[in-house]
């Protein structure tokens, strides 16, 4: 069972360059409320994508699904809601939620009308989650390590995996049958935890779900199309090959102990550098 890959662009010829690599949810990034606020000063992707962007794209796919993660619970979410699942979402996923009463609110407003997935990134919501599993309704729940190490007062978003929070978090959903995943992976060979590590610890924690950073293919930096339909063909052929060789390891403990010495020294450096 190989991992189920998220990919954000708002351009249609770079969503069916993924499409075509097997990249399987297109992601529409509307969150825009607090977001500047929260990762100020950080290099994250502060997105410029519009509903009109879902009725563009969504006609073109064949394979993959249509993702679109909105703004934070608020008095405006049954509008925003009613816009996205009218322009083609197949999944909304709500970000920033702090209780069980949002968590409630959007499921009701979605109604069955399309899936829903949570993104888990708040303490709050970590506080909060044995209400929301207990309420249940939702299709899947993924952990966004990098807005929830930020709401625990953190150095570096893995401390989450070295800690133990995510395999905490990920227990209780597994408990319940939801699916779950945690993260984003850069290419192989590439982000400040390796990404080779992440991806064995997705196998060992049972995560199914993942999203590609802006590092897998940067469009901000490579614009020729042909370059970047090189880009996913190679980089993806890396990813799908190793995971493979991942699923048929017989135990994840010697990764999972040489993770927790790596984020150890990582964050000891971002400390020193302060």
């Amino acid at each position: 069972m190989s991992l189920t890959l998220m990919y954000i662009t708002n351009k249609p010829d770079v969503a069916l360059i993924a499409e075509k690599y097997g990249v399987q949810r297109i992601w529409i990034d509307l969150e825009t409320l607090g977001k500047e606020q929260r990762q100020k000063g950080m290099n994250t992707v502060k997105s410029q994508h519009t509903v009109e962007d879902i009725r563009i794209i969504k006609p073109l796919l064949t394979n993959s699904e249509m993702l679109v993660r909105i703004n934070p619970w608020n008095e405006n979410s049954i509008q925003e809601i009613d816009d996205v699942i009218s322009a083609g979402a197949d999944m909304i996923m709500l970000p920033m939620w702090k209780s069980a009463a949002e968590v409630t609110s959007f499921i009701k407003t979605v109604n069955g009308r399309c899936k829903t997935t949570l993104l888990l990134e708040t303490k709050e919501a970590a506080e909060c989650l044995d209400e929301v599993l207990n309420n249940g309704g939702m299709d899947e729940i993924h952990i966004g390590l990098n807005d929830l190490h930020l709401s625990y007062g953190m150095t570096f978003m893995f401390e989450l995996l070295a800690d133990g929070t995510v395999d905490r978090l990920t227990d209780k959903i597994a408990a319940y049958g939801i699916p779950y995943g945690f993260g984003g992976i850069a290419r192989l060979g590439g982000g400040v935890l390796p990404a080779e590590k992440v991806i064995i610890e997705h196998y060992r924690i049972g995560s199914t779900r993942a999203i590609l950073s802006r590092s897998f293919c940067n469009t901000d930096i490579i614009f020729n199309i042909d370059e970047i339909e090189k880009t996913f063909r190679e980089n993806m052929k890396e990813f799908r090959d190793f995971e493979d060789r991942v699923s048929k390891l017989d135990d994840y403990t010697a990764n999972n102990q040489e993770m927790i010495e790596i984020v150890k020294m990582i964050v000891n450096n971002k400390k020193g550098q302060q």
